[in-house]
């Protein structure tokens, strides 16, 4: 009698635990590796962002080397510099766009008339990628000039480089360019516009980089006028450079006397910030760019920012 033997047939594939447990292997390798693709992004991104500020740097050591001094911070026959859409307030970023490579853009702004008139409007909302930090979920413009130390109004007696009616030569950097800031990061600029010479384009070191001054963001969210520059302001009566003169400046954009506490507020200024953690990128007077802890003594971001304080800077 012959055994009849039975072959038993075996399964390929995975039970389901066992692909359960491949999948959590996974998860875990893409935790694991997905903080690193976001640092790699974020490093890429913030050379992206040095390279904006180095030629703007470059932008602006070419226009001092062509008219013997660098651009006014903005233009406007009287100060302080009110942060309103009202007035001349023709900032420093227009004047160096032909060295940028922007000349259509410059050509088409009209310096016969302020930067709110209609005329500039095509200008206004011009997009401009060198002003943007790639970091930035805003956009907008993000590389403002250093008016002052200290946070004061914009005016014509300002330390930093760039200012009211600024006319800074090289004689005028006493603490050598090195030393000096020119320009550096703000998350919330442009909110007037980046043609608007005002805290849209000019910061100072009075606060702590990246500190966030809930006042001042009210402030920029309430004129922010569209997602990048688009003009909500009708032609204003005064915006013409040879009308200015007869205007008085204690007026808002709808010719109402400004209150005391809108007035102060309107003076405001604010500091420097940016999307990177723990600090942002500045421009110093000699090109070179730096990233600036949000911890530096203040004393030394003070001392950058002011052109001819005479103090001798340490390590930051």
């Amino acid at each position: 009698m012959r055994l009849k033997h039975h072959k038993h047939l075996t399964r390929s594939g995975f039970v389901l635990i066992e692909l359960l447990a491949v999948l959590m292997i996974i998860m875990i390798l893409i935790a694991l590796l997905l903080p690193a693709v976001q640092q790699a992004r974020e490093a890429a991104r913030s050379t992206s962002c040095k390279n904006n500020l180095a030629q703007i740097g470059v932008a602006l050591q070419n226009y001092q080397m062509a008219h013997l001094l660098l651009p006014p911070g903005t233009v406007n026959p009287k100060g302080p510099i009110l942060n309103q859409p009202k007035g001349y307030h023709v900032g420093w970023a227009i004047q160096i766009l032909p060295l940028l490579d922007e000349k259509a853009a410059f050509r088409s702004h009209n310096f016969k008339f302020g930067v709110y008139n209609s005329t500039n409007r095509l200008t206004a909302n011009y997009i401009l990628r060198c002003f943007q930090c790639p970091s930035s979920a805003r956009g907008g413009f993000n590389y403002v000039g250093c008016h002052n130390d200290l946070e004061t109004p914009i005016d014509v007696d300002n330390n930093g480089v760039l200012f009211l009616n600024s006319s800074i030569r090289e004689k005028n950097l006493k603490d050598g360019r090195s030393y000096t800031i020119f320009v550096g990061e703000a998350l919330d600029g442009g909110f007037l516009g980046w043609t608007s010479g005002t805290s849209s384009t000019l910061r100072n070191t009075g606060t702590k980089i990246n500190f966030v001054n809930p006042n001042q963001s009210a402030f920029a969210q309430a004129y922010r006028y569209g997602n990048y520059g688009e003009y909500r302001f009708e032609d204003q009566a005064d915006d013409m450079l040879d009308d200015l003169n007869s205007q008085p400046e204690d007026l808002n954009s709808e010719g109402i006397a400004n209150t005391p506490e809108e007035q102060k507020r309107l003076l405001q200024v604010g500091g420097f910030s940016s999307a990177h953690t723990g600090g942002a990128h500045f421009c110093l007077g000699d090109g070179s760019t730096r990233f600036i802890s949000e911890n530096t003594d203040f004393q030394i971001l003070r001392n950058l920012a002011n052109r001819h304080d005479g103090n001798l800077i340490g390590e930051y």
